[in-house]
């Protein structure tokens, strides 16, 4: 079968790596990257560590409002999709890559994959959730990462051509994980120990674009009295700076950082604080406790597991977390053995839609 798969940010490159590579062993795959996430050090890395093919065409949609970055994304996906004519259409996640892969594909009549499908915060603020939403509502064949995902397909009226595959990206941890200890020498690099720093990341956009979120954020850092590793977003380094906040000396602040070296932090650390949904798996799979600077969460199961602990922005909060948060339970077999990708290509292969 040809099979156009559409990706655009670094959860989505991660997810690819699991299932590009073995999906090809049969198909042929026609891989677009939209450009969503564009900096060299969120983009280009990813294909070079995680041996994910080159994509075929780049749109260079690069970053925007949402309305001008999907609308970029429709109209250069629809002539790609007219020129190679694929029987099926493959998209991951929630960003707007994911919403204009979808929509052009349903469209245009071409079946909609969507891998990552039934996950919901119940906030349709964010617009990760619409981008959700509607992608499991136009998609044809659904693969849910966890039971408590089918239900939420289910109680939204999606039954058919619906899996509980399990999570790709746990795949990816386990396999990527060993890769890492082989090739990653980013905690030597950084003169940091094993167990000795908590490992923070911060993105969203409800975070980085309110000063008041953002100040309690940095604040709880600056005063939590632990070493604190803080990759920075792009983004939010421009809002730091735009809102004049500034660092103490316990929060190192590096640029951002490939996969491999992720990976590496994640498993020697202390602690995760993050706003990450992606982050907040691999927090888990490492057997890290997660605080998670959200309202809610869409990974309900690592919440439920007393593993991750949601603070929002109260300073207050997530001092206490970082300083008093730790599990109670122990870890339950939620998000599949780690063969993900396998069952995914399996059933696509099998499957007759399309077809």
């Amino acid at each position: 079968m040809k099979i156009i798969t559409v990706i655009g940010a670094r959860p989505q490159f991660i997810k690819a790596a699991a299932v590009s590579n073995k999906l090809r062993k049969k198909n042929q795959e026609i891989l677009i990257h939209t450009g969503q996430h564009y900096d060299e050090n969120m983009s280009k890395i990813f294909f070079d560590e995680l041996d994910i093919p080159y994509p075929d065409y780049n749109l260079s949609v690069g970053s925007g409002g949402h309305g001008k970055q999907t609308g970029e994304m429709l109209i250069k996906l629809e002539e790609i999709y007219e020129k190679e004519k694929p029987e099926l259409v493959l998209v991951y996640g929630d960003t707007n890559s994911t919403l204009a892969g979808a929509l052009v594909g349903s469209k245009m009549l071409i079946p909609v994959i969507h891998v990552e499908a039934g996950l919901r915060s119940f906030n349709k603020s964010m617009p990760e959730e619409q981008n959700r939403i509607i992608t499991d509502h136009l998609s044809s064949l659904l693969f849910a990462p966890t039971e408590i995902a089918v239900k939420n397909l289910s109680n939204e009226g999606i039954v058919n051509n619906v899996y509980n595959s399990g999570d790709v990206m746990f795949d990816a941890v386990l396999h990527f994980g060993e890769v890492a200890k082989k090739k990653s020498n980013i905690i030597e690099e950084l003169g940091i120990k094993n167990q000795e720093y908590i490992l923070t990341t911060i993105h969203r956009a409800e975070n980085t674009n309110d000063i008041c979120r953002l100040q309690n954020i940095i604040d709880a850092l600056n005063e939590c009295g632990r070493i604190v590793i803080l990759p920075l977003h792009p983004r939010t380094k421009k809002y730091i700076q735009d809102y004049g906040l500034t660092f103490n000396s316990n929060i190192k602040v590096i640029s951002p950082i490939g996969y491999l070296d992720m990976l590496s932090l994640e498993r020697s650390c202390i602690k995760i604080v993050t706003d990450s949904g992606g982050v907040q798996k691999e927090a888990f799979f490492m057997q890290k406790p997660c605080i998670t600077m959200r309202d809610e969460t869409e990974w309900v199961e690592t919440v439920d597991n007393d593993w991750n602990r949601i603070v929002g922005t109260d300073k207050k909060k997530i001092l206490n977390a970082i300083i008093g948060f730790e599990p109670k339970m122990q870890q339950k077999d939620i998000f599949g053995d780690g063969t993900s990708s396998e069952k995914i290509c399996e059933i696509i292969e099998s499957e007759r839609i399309g077809r």
